[in-house]
């Protein structure tokens, strides 16, 4: 197991436009050969935008695109035709295929925290795809099979276990609140990457702990 504490994590955005960033791997300028990629994932950001900042239009391919609000609306628009407000507990998913360009922007009223992630397709190409769950249950898996990898949202009370998914990869972001995961304390943005994962669970420490668990064959 490789714990990434918060703190690690590479600093962009643009903080005068309202837009700051937080890179868990390898991302624009802050290139790290050593830091690319952990199984399908390419990238693990976490956003805070100020009402009225956002990210204009821009292009993506080849890349599963998950996006998790943590608070605030996150209004989407893409070259597809999907216009969308993302919310707290939704899981919003733009497959980018052989291309796609959108909009992501804060045009609530408070500030907008989302956590995005990257994964590669297990085969490059194909049409572009949209989706958005609203309110997913907590334990209620989300299968991304085109990176061949499954997001497992986990929500804990302090003192509750929760077991994680045995496989060759296993990346648990720590959203909010703070757990032991073998025998590691992770706080809000700390991240443990974890291979050939076999009977490991995790354990809340603070009231509404939420983690996001990334199950990856490959």
């Amino acid at each position: 197991m490789d714990v990434r504490r918060a703190t690690e994590r590479y600093r962009g955005g643009d903080p005068e436009a309202g837009i700051e960033s937080f890179h868990a791997f390898s991302f624009g300028p802050h290139f790290d050969p050593d830091n690319l990629r952990f199984g399908a994932l390419l990238a693990c950001n976490e956003e805070r935008l100020d009402p009225g900042a956002g990210f204009d239009e821009h292009p993506h391919s080849h890349t599963e695109i998950v996006t998790w609000v943590v608070e605030g609306e996150l209004t989407h628009r893409d070259s597809a035709g999907h216009a969308t407000v993302v919310r707290a507990g939704d899981v919003q998913r733009l497959s980018s295929a052989g291309g796609v360009r959108h909009v992501e922007r804060n045009d609530g009223p408070g500030p907008l925290t989302f956590v995005q992630m990257w994964l590669a397709p297990l085969e490059p190409g194909g049409d572009p795809w949209y989706e958005i769950v609203h309110g997913i249950a907590d334990s209620t898996p989300y299968a991304v099979p085109e990176a061949g990898a499954m997001l497992h949202v986990r929500r804990l009370a302090a003192g509750e276990r929760t077991a994680l998914p045995d496989g060759p990869y296993a990346y648990v972001h720590v959203v909010r609140g703070e757990v032991i995961l073998d025998g590691e304390r992770l706080g809000p943005g700390d991240a443990a990457r974890i291979t050939d994962a076999k009977d490991l669970e995790a354990v809340g420490l603070t009231a509404g702990t939420e983690l996001l668990v990334w199950e990856m064959t490959d």
